[in-house]
């Protein structure tokens, strides 16, 4: 049998190929027994799946594993998103909590996902705990684990996770002041799974794709405007003064203006940093990931926050939320957790938190990245995905690893930072990063200029300097 091995986010693979019900039964014996030995009186799991193709068979498989290892499953009704999982694993005060999704992936994946007691992800060492005790079998007779007796034993419950979140969003916004704000809004789920919330906390907002499609129209539900264009023509013609996206489990955001131009994760954090310490009063740390704007750093500065950078993964932000005191943990892939929720990326949650500004403030979301870059400067970010062989992936990750390169173009590095990938800076607050996706066969290039033009000629004087 092949080698189960978690990545940034999960353990992710083809389904039919590689994520089959007997691999997901071995990844399930494995979390079992790190349960076995680390909570032996008291596991129990939150399970659940999203869209994708087969999540009901994935959950109940991975719903048989557990009981027949005598350890208590809450099983989600129907699909949920990712923060569901996480607030559900929270509330139930779980061991853990299992959500069948492979997020942001093209729809022939599906993946496994693990959330610690936390309400987040479980922290990169347990992570490792578990992978590290997957069998090579799973040994197991799944067709008979009888779980209408484990129901009636008390080892299998089900759990309304979609009411449970939905309710925590009532009770933590202002939705009243967004309904009567006049602001015409809309949200495009990707067919994933926030479909329904949207419209059962605001029914007026303009909808897109919240039908159930385990294809997702076949394309990857990721909200970047590549797969949003749809959308974006749609705020242009129906004269939107706000978008939100999510993927398809719903822990990544994505967000228009209202001339339909997509706003940045970049921008999006420093919106809600402005917000939530101006406005709000809230206090904190600012944990991002490598990959995102100096420009927060500045914005920290000048409200004295603390600042600290980690390497990309939500889980490394995730484990310094449950300990510190942290106010924002954000990554450039949309990926963003506040205070005053769970230590969890929520895409939802996000959206929700622009829309009260625009609210509350009475400003056009435009207006409020102008607050913003009143502070920081203005900034312009592009990302290119190289899809190239594994053979010139690695030609070029050793060159970086050499520090080969001095000059992109006219670009020439000041400085280099190495903590998870490489990440060249240039003069007038310009930078590139180079990074090998954890995933998939692709080298990732981030860009970081004054304008836009200025970020595409950075990712332009990368390509042509490592020759892809």
């Amino acid at each position: 049998m092949s080698k189960i091995k978690f990545g940034t986010d999960g353990w992710r693979a083809i389904i039919a190929q590689e994520f089959t019900v007997d691999n997901v039964a071995r990844v399930t014996v494995g979390l079992a027994l790190w349960l076995k030995k680390n909570h032996p009186k008291d596991a129990a799991v939150v399970v659940g799946h999203d869209c994708r193709f087969a999540g009901e068979l994935f959950a109940s498989t991975t719903a048989k594993v557990l009981v027949k290892h005598g350890i208590k499953v809450h099983l989600a009704k129907d699909f949920v998103s990712t923060p569901m999982v996480s607030l559900g694993t929270l509330r139930q005060k779980a061991a853990m909590g299992v959500i069948i999704t492979a997020s942001h992936n093209p729809p022939s994946y599906n993946g496994y996902k693990l959330k610690g007691p936390h309400g987040g992800p479980l922290i990169p060492e347990e992570v490792q705990e578990v992978e590290d005790l997957i069998p090579e079998v799973h040994g197991i007779d799944l067709a008979n684990v009888d779980l209408a007796k484990a129901k009636a034993d008390g080892l299998l419950v089900d759990i309304d996770l979609e009411t449970m979140y939905v309710d925590h969003v009532k009770k933590s916004f202002d939705l009243e002041a967004i309904r009567k704000s006049g602001l015409k809004l809309g949200y495009d789920a990707m067919f994933g799974a926030g479909q329904r919330v949207v419209p059962m906390i605001l029914p007026e907002v303009r909808l897109l794709h919240c039908d159930h499609d385990p294809s997702f129209h076949g394309q990857a539900p990721e909200p970047i405007h590549k797969n949003l264009l749809e959308f974006s023509a749609l705020i242009k013609k129906e004269k939107l003064d706000c978008g939100l996206a999510t993927d398809g489990d719903a822990d990544r955001i994505g967000l228009y203006n209202s001339r339909g131009e997509f706003v940045d994760s970049h921008h999006i954090i420093l919106l809600l940093i402005h917000y939530l310490v101006k406005y709000k009063k809230f206090t904190g740390k600012v944990v991002v990931a490598t990959s995102t704007t100096p420009k927060v750093e500045k914005l920290c500065k000048h409200y004295g926050l603390e600042y600290q950078v980690t390497k990309i993964g939500f889980k490394w932000i995730c484990g310094i939320m449950i300990t510190d005191d942290v106010l924002l943990g954000g990554e450039e892939s949309g990926g963003i957790a506040i205070k005053g929720h769970i230590p969890e990326r929520d895409g939802i949650w996000m959206g929700l938190t622009i829309w009260e500004f625009m609210a509350k403030s009475g400003k056009s979301l435009d207006d409020l990245v102008q607050e913003v870059y009143a502070i920081t400067g203005s900034l312009a970010y592009e990302r290119n995905d190289l899809h190239i062989t594994e053979e010139k992936k690695q030609e070029v990750l050793k060159a970086c690893e050499a520090d080969a390169f001095k000059a992109f173009g006219a670009y020439k590095v000041r400085r280099r930072d190495t903590l998870d990938g490489f990440k060249y800076f240039f003069d007038n607050e310009q930078w590139l990063m180079i990074r090998a996706s954890g995933t998939e066969p692709v080298l990732r290039l981030y860009a970081e200029g004054a304008d836009m033009a200025k970020a595409q000629d950075i990712l332009d004087a990368c390509r042509s300097t490592i020759g892809a």
